[in-house]
């Protein structure tokens, strides 16, 4: 068996038996949307006279499964690294890519089973999501938003030496993004200056493609565009990422 495909089996069997971590990771991003969707049923959002749902519930989505990346992979790395697993591993032939395929492999996984369940339970008529036939287009867009969101987990957790470290390093970045980005209020909510700030962070490029795959809203070149920033900071951060990887604390 290759070493890829024994990290990847081991990082299953890991996330699988951690039971809570594997609930929490799917109920939290639900807990949002029962939240926004009850508070804001049956309205629209006066600007655009569109549901508040067409834009909560792509936008939620899009946070859990960045967030799901980010914290995933971080807390792994600091762990392996604290307990000298990745320097173990060095000494073995197994090269970084392989140790990151199999972070990543499992992380697309997390976040299609993410990413179903959302938007099944948006569809019930308590929050009334209405899904444009061109929804498959969303599978891209979470993918380019996956790797992006992983390769920031990947450097944060080069960095973070404890689990309150990862937490606290992740979630300054990831919950203020989110506000900023749209994935709570409508972007068409804010004033012009915080929209224009938006578009310098990732996820608000990950929250417009799959709103254009989701609902509609949009044309294709802007979900085109969408994938083509989330392209951009996939490359920036996973250059920065592998330029800053540590295999052990002392290193």
């Amino acid at each position: 068996m290759s070493a890829y495909a024994s990290l990847t089996g081991a990082g299953y069997r890991a996330q699988v038996r951690d039971k809570a971590t594997l609930f929490f990771t799917f109920a939290f991003p639900l807990l949002f949307l029962v939240v926004f969707g009850l508070i804001f049923r049956g309205q629209d959002v006066e600007e655009t006279s569109r549901p508040y749902i067409a834009y909560i519930a792509p936008g939620v989505m899009s946070w859990g499964v960045a967030n799901a990346a980010v914290f995933g992979i971080a807390f792994t790395l600091m762990q392996w690294r604290r307990d000298d697993l990745l320097r173990l591993i060095r000494l073995t032939p197994t090269p970084l890519t392989s140790v990151l395929a199999s972070r990543y492999v499992l992380a697309l996984g997390v976040g299609a089973v993410q990413a179903a369940v959302f938007v099944l339970v948006a569809m019930l008529p308590l929050f009334g999501l209405e899904v444009d036939p061109r929804w498959p287009l969303v599978v891209p867009v979470l993918v380019l938003g996956i790797t992006a969101f992983l390769t920031i987990g990947v450097i944060i957790g080069s960095y973070a030496t404890t689990p309150e470290a990862v937490a606290a390093i992740a979630n300054c970045l990831m919950v203020p993004m989110a506000f900023v980005s749209g994935s709570f209020l409508p972007l068409d909510l804010m004033p012009s200056w915080l929209q224009t700030v938006s578009r310098v962070l990732p996820l608000r490029y990950l929250n417009d493609g799959a709103s254009g795959a989701l609902t509609g809203r949009g044309d294709l070149a802007g979900i085109a565009l969408s994938c083509g920033g989330l392209a951009v900071f996939t490359v920036v951060f996973g250059a920065i990422a592998l330029k800053t990887f540590r295999w052990s604390d002392s290193a």
